[in-house]
């Protein structure tokens, strides 16, 4: 957006490049008005908007994250009436607590209402009430929040903890190598002025994850044949875990959003991705490097064995979410979570009765 108000490229907004984005608005505004609007954002007083001072105002703006409030009126009204009425409103509710009462059904609806039926709220006593919700407070201090991080410098990152207790020392001491090392090679494009290197950072991010997970499955693999865990085991349990972190914490913090659609598919895609492209690639460089064989041989007796495995366990997976409506459910975590475990069961025990090694 600060790109496309910048029309000279000098990473700074002047005031005829903003009155020229109120006439593309079609905004009249009077001199007065517009002289007031600028000294607003114009918060060092130097004349013009720098892309900070315009970052600070639009991630906070109330039009930015009332943006976000119609796609939300139109997911639950959902027949499409252009109101939303007490079961539709009892959805929304339970979006933000799952134990929702009557009682506070009615309490929404008396702080919606302002005209016309009660029973039937429009989307600008939605968005009126939207503004004054808790929701809407949650999103300003996350966005305050985020402008706070984003302009601290690089060595805020690496400050110590303070007055948090021995814990918060630990942590900080456990995970500063790994800090260190991104925070001082990988660019943080989150700082404004730093959004062109977004892709050096995405290429750079993937360089760090090949180097921890090559020490990673060396280190596993060690330990595994040092207590006597065979390979494969260590990769359906530990490994398997580790590599699925950022998964579990992507689709945790989207579904906490609202998203459970993204949450559920960022699972789903992910895991494709590493067998369609995670494994095809390493072995394709394999393959084609001059002074290697042209072919990889995947040592698995039991390959069909884990396929049909695998499928049954997919089906098993769908079929329990259509008991359970469609929706992401305790009932249904406690199910996955057993599923799990009984795969777990399953490998572990095949591979003690046909591995001699085992333990």
């Amino acid at each position: 957006v600060f790109k496309k108000i910048d029309a000279d490229c000098s990473g700074a907004i002047d005031k005829e490049e903003l009155r020229q984005l109120f006439e593309e608005l079609g905004h009249e505004i009077d001199d007065d008005d517009f002289d007031q609007v600028f000294r607003s954002l114009d918060l060092d007083g130097n004349g013009t908007i720098c892309e900070e001072e315009f970052a600070k105002w639009y991630i906070s703006s109330q039009e930015r994250i009332l943006s976000k409030v119609k796609p939300i009126f139109d997911q639950f009204d959902t027949n499409k009436s252009g109101t939303i009425d007490r079961d539709e409103v009892r959805q929304l509710l339970k979006q933000i607590e799952p134990r929702v009462t009557e009682e506070d059904v009615d309490d929404a609806l008396n702080a919606m209402y302002k005209s016309g039926s009660k029973e039937e709220i429009t989307y600008e006593e939605f968005a009126d009430w939207y503004v004054h919700s808790i929701i809407y407070t949650k999103q300003q201090k996350e966005a305050e929040k985020q402008i706070e991080e984003e302009s601290h410098g690089v060595c805020e990152v690496l400050k110590p903890p303070r007055g948090e207790g021995v814990f918060a020392w630990m942590k900080y001491l456990f995970v500063l190598p790994l800090v260190f090392c991104l925070t001082v090679t990988i660019p943080d494009v989150r700082r404004p002025g730093l959004g062109k290197w977004c892709y050096l950072s995405f290429v750079l991010s993937i360089v760090w994850i090949g180097f921890f997970s090559f020490f990673m499955v060396n280190w596993a693999e060690t330990v595994g044949n040092t207590i006597g865990i065979p390979s494969v085991v260590m990769g359906l349990t530990f490994l398997a875990a580790g590599t699925s972190v950022p998964d579990l914490l992507s689709s945790v913090i989207v579904a906490r959003m609202g998203e459970g659609d993204m949450a559920v598919s960022s699972s789903i895609g992910s895991n494709i991705f590493d067998i369609l492209v995670g494994l095809p690639l390493p072995w394709l460089i394999f393959t084609l490097w001059p002074t290697t064989p042209d072919h990889v041989t995947i040592v698995a007796a039991g390959i069909w064995k884990d396929i049909f495995i695998l499928i049954a366990m997919l089906v098993a997976i769908v079929i329990v979410i259509h008991c359970q409506g469609w929706k992401m459910t305790r009932i249904l975590g406690f199910i996955m979570f057993f599923l799990y475990f009984v795969f777990l069961a399953q490998a572990i025990t095949l591979e003690y009765l046909n591995n001699p090694c085992f333990g």
